[in-house]
């Protein structure tokens, strides 16, 4: 019998890794949950020589979609999938393409379906791609599936773009003014340092800041670029071990603007996958896994996937959703009322249009709100900057303001020099 991997849930929170061996993947399933566990992942168990023999590296979100719908186009034309892999592993403009439909086309010829052959390569073509396509094998329905796969793809890339685009601006704005602070403290302050020496009053507190700011970097240069690969190698840190990206998925469910956005970007995806494998015809208990697998925040994932549990358990899944506290109520309202009409199918899509609509409403709401915030940022830094530039200046002026007043009322005694030597001071800057 083949050889499964599994990853599950024990007791709804520890997760449990394995292998097993069953008849097929639907047995393999009921074994591990007859060891007590909830099944999350499970895959043909791959042989490592084999794998050694046919690497493909993963497939980022637009060569998914290159080969998916070049695939469906030919399915969908009544070409048979051999050839169509045959006219793929020979026409397709990308290399990675080429490489997956000769494999794929090899491993089909030799009698493998394509959902089988896929779960052979889950780092290629990820767990939803593979579970869509083996349901729509099972419902002899490939072509349509194909088909949703390819818009579901489609809508991933729209979300995802429209999330990295609202969050570069702000980005690109920080970058600029970590540049605009270095190059005035570096190369501007020390130009006016000799000049400010001259005064006999103490400098402003923010003005000496500046210049001791400006005399560290000039002397520990090499600070910034260590700087900088610090923060690079904290933002990986943060993104990618795990108790840290915990943390990290915490705060940003608590910081304003943000949060809304993380959270409806998640949703959108979560709901996408469920209306689409509900619709292939997937049990809703694995159209679920399927589903979670789409969250990026680790706080939804773990209460989504506590919620999957209750739905095994016999709850429905407008309550257990309900239970985790963190899905909009409108949503939940139309989950519950696609259940009590059993329309779910049709409820779980206009579920999807609502959410796109609230991301939609929610990105032109911030890009309006950034861009303000973000010029009062750069004020700030500029106005910060002139501060400690011209109040020495003015201090001086008021100094021989004082003393000219003295000079022209008889007091020999005070001489403008500190006129003279600020005058020469900057002719000579």
């Amino acid at each position: 019998m083949p050889l499964y991997s599994y990853i599950a849930l024990k007791q709804g929170k520890e997760v449990v890794r394995g292998e097993i061996t069953a008849s097929n993947l639907k047995d393999a399933r009921d074994v591990v949950r007859k060891m007590g566990l909830v099944p999350t992942q499970i895959n043909e168990a791959v042989d490592i020589k084999a794998k050694k023999a046919t690497r493909l590296s993963s497939l980022s979100l637009s060569e998914k979609i290159d080969f998916i719908s070049t695939l469906q186009i030919l399915l969908t034309s009544g070409i048979p999938a051999v050839e169509s892999l045959m006219f793929m592993e020979q026409e397709a403009a990308k290399k990675k393409i080429r490489d997956m439909s000769k494999i794929l086309k090899t491993q089909i010829m030799a009698g493998s379906t394509f959902a089988d052959t896929m779960a052979r390569y889950p780092q290629v073509f990820g767990y939803i791609f593979i579970g869509l396509v083996k349901a729509g094998e099972e419902s002899g329905e490939l072509e349509k599936t194909l088909d949703r796969i390819k818009n579901l793809l489609e809508k991933q890339a729209n979300i995802k773009g429209k999330v990295i685009g609202t969050l570069m601006y702000p980005m690109f704005v920080i970058v600029l003014a970590f540049f605009i602070i270095i190059i005035m403290l570096t190369f501007v302050f020390p130009a006016f340092k000799d000049m400010f020496a001259q005064q006999e009053k103490a400098l402003p507190w923010i003005t000496s800041m500046m210049i001791l700011a400006g005399d560290y970097l000039k002397t520990y240069w090499f600070t910034i670029p260590i700087f900088v690969v610090a923060v690079f190698a904290f933002c990986f840190l943060m993104i990618n071990w795990q108790p840290a990206r915990n943390i990290l998925d915490k705060v940003v469910l608590k910081v304003p603007l943000l949060n809304n956005l993380i959270l409806y970007s998640n949703y959108s995806n979560f709901l996408s996958v469920l209306s689409v494998s509900y619709d292939a015809g997937i049990p809703v208990v694995d159209c679920l896994h399927l589903a979670v697998i789409t969250l990026t925040n680790s706080v939804m994932k773990n209460k989504m996937s506590g919620a999957i549990v209750k739905v095994q358990q016999g709850m429905q899944v407008s309550q257990a959703l309900k239970s985790t506290g963190i899905v909009p109520k409108m949503l939940l309202f139309m989950i519950a009322t696609g259940e009590q009409s059993g329309r779910l199918g049709d409820m779980l899509e206009k579920g999807v249009n609502f959410l796109d609509r609230t991301l939609d409403a929610i990105i032109d709401t911030l890009t309006k709100m950034i861009e303000p915030i973000m010029l009062i940022v750069i004020g700030s830094i500029v106005l910060v900057m002139a501060l400690a530039l011209y109040l020495p200046l003015f201090q001086s002026y008021m100094i021989w303001g004082a003393t000219h007043v003295d000079h022209r009322s008889g007091d020999k005694n005070k001489t403008p020099v500190l006129e003279i030597n600020l005058k020469w001071k900057i002719t000579k800057f």
